[in-house]
């Protein structure tokens, strides 16, 4: 059997950082881990290939080769999953389709052959074998999760490292918490599973052996859902993996705020090589969070909490909502004074969307208040429920907060605000070649010299080079994700001009 995997292309978005990867001369941000480690799910003896199409184009060729197409997929690519279908239609070829896209919105897939829905390690045995006895079924679902222990190695031969900006890998999956616009606990649960130290460690050998050194992301929705076992188990032995290797990664994920309450785990976060974690504050306004049932952020001092993490060693990057029922008219300065003040540099804002099968989807549906489906990008500045406060206030107050945050006044003031507060534990690898090299002289090019940030760019170099040289590289990822963000939306703004 000949199987084509196939990662439809992303829309440009906030986290595509599509305006910077030329900078790192990268074609996509990160590999597509889910069919990478579907892969070895697959009979030994089967011919596998693999497009990402954020690397390069799928060919009517690479159709052609193949017996079978497999498909997976999150929202913001549902619009080159059309393409692809359609594709895969014209020459004749099944498909077979799984991932979170597909198990949400199972039901406006029609063309699809056969769906492997929910989890794959449970699903996908199934299909295979009622493949092998002729007797395929449309659609394959179960309600149990896997034990994290069956999930299989990635295949990294199937992709090239250096296309990447970063490696993936997962820990977890599952969140103890349940806010009531996210879809985490209906994908994977509210328990959180995990694989073992053995299963990372071998994983992270797989990675350091295709050559790569530089950052890796864990994927998981919330790293620190089992404190305990980092503590007593994975993040010691990550620590002594790391040392053993001479710290050939640093590492970076997504947590809870709740992490500002154990600085013992923090330590051990910065000792295992983690530098950078991306927390959902979501709002200022407490009404906001008791109403989303943020409950993990409700009676805090959110700025003293994300200041704390930096000071302990750990980039904050933030997730921020605007949209909420409870939100007054004021909640638009307030979430730039909060931004500004607390120092998060990259600052992801979002209009609230409602998720097919969240508690906020179903709340909104009872109501009558929902609108056209939601393609994705929860930063295109487009509202797809009726809000309080009235539409055309949101979406003018998300655009001047969005511009607001993303001037170069006002980001370069954040990036400083930042390094003052934030206490170095691990530096970003930072590499001795000509890549490196050229990197920085087509930053400096674009931001220093073309850019309308130049000022502010070289004032804060300067700045970096005498407080914090060993951050510099750091800085300049900071200073080329501005870059991306403000032209993300500054596009926006011009489309919704006309």
């Amino acid at each position: 059997m000949k199987i084509l995997m196939v990662y439809p292309e992303f829309l440009d978005s906030f986290w595509g950082f599509k305006h910077s990867l030329k900078f790192a001369f990268k074609k996509a941000v990160t590999p597509p881990l889910g069919l990478l480690t579907l892969a070895n799910l697959l009979p030994a003896e089967w011919d596998i290939r693999l497009v990402d199409m954020n690397v390069r184009h799928l060919k009517n060729s690479d159709i052609r080769w193949a017996d079978l197409v497999f498909l997976s997929a999150i929202q913001l690519q549902a619009a080159s999953v059309d393409r692809v279908i359609q594709l895969c239609k014209k020459h004749g070829k099944q498909t077979v389709a799984g991932g979170p896209l597909f198990t949400t919105d199972h039901d406006r897939y029609p063309n699809i052959d056969h769906l492997v829905l929910n989890e794959a390690e449970i699903t996908l045995p199934e299909f295979l074998q009622d493949w092998n006895n002729g007797k395929p079924q449309k659609k394959y679902t179960s309600p149990e999760w896997t034990d994290m222990s069956a999930s299989p190695l990635p295949r990294w031969d199937l992709v090239k490292a250096q296309d990447y900006f970063l490696m993936n890998i997962q820990y977890s999956r599952g969140c103890p918490f349940n806010c009531d616009f996210c879809d985490v606990t209906q994908l994977y649960g509210n328990r959180q599973r995990t694989k073992s130290t053995a299963q990372i460690l071998k994983e992270l050998d797989l990675i350091h052996a295709r050559g790569w050194r530089d950052q890796v992301l864990f994927v998981d929705d919330n790293f620190i859902g089992n404190k305990q076992a980092l503590k007593r188990e994975l993040l010691p032995a990550l620590a002594t993996w790391m040392r053993s290797k001479n710290n050939p990664f640093t590492f970076y994920t997504q947590v809870s705020l709740d992490l500002a309450d154990d600085e013992d785990l923090m330590r051990l976060l910065t000792a295992a090589g983690f530098n950078t974690v991306f927390v959902g504050v979501e709002t200022p306004h407490e009404a906001s969070l008791h109403e989303c049932a943020k409950n993990q952020n409700v009676k805090r001092d959110l700025v003293a909490c994300v200041k704390k993490i930096q000071r302990l060693g750990l980039q904050v990057q933030g997730g921020f909502i605007v949209g909420f029922d409870n939100d007054s008219p004021t909640i638009f300065q307030d979430q730039i004074n909060f931004i500004q003040q607390s120092g998060i540099v990259t600052a992801m804002v979002g209009i609230l969307q409602p998720l097919r099968g969240t508690r906020l989807y179903a709340r909104l549906e009872k109501e009558k208040r929902l609108l056209a489906g939601f393609p994705g990008n929860n930063t295109d500045g487009s509202v797809h429920f009726i809000p309080s406060m009235g539409q055309e206030a949101l979406v003018a107050g998300y655009r001047q907060l969005v511009e607001t945050i993303y001037l170069p006044a006002n980001y370069y003031a954040r990036i400083r605000r930042f390094f003052s507060e934030y206490h170095a534990c691990v530096s970003m690898v930072a590499h001795k070649n000509i890549r490196t090299l050229l990197t920085f002289l087509r930053t400096s090019w674009f931001l220093g010299v073309l850019g309308k940030e130049r000022k502010y760019y070289w004032r804060h170099f300067l700045w970096i080079l005498a407080n914090k040289p060993k951050q510099i590289r750091l800085y300049m990822t900071l200073a080329v994700f501005g870059y991306h963000h403000r032209k993300h939306f500054e596009r926006l703004a011009k489309e919704a001009l006309g």
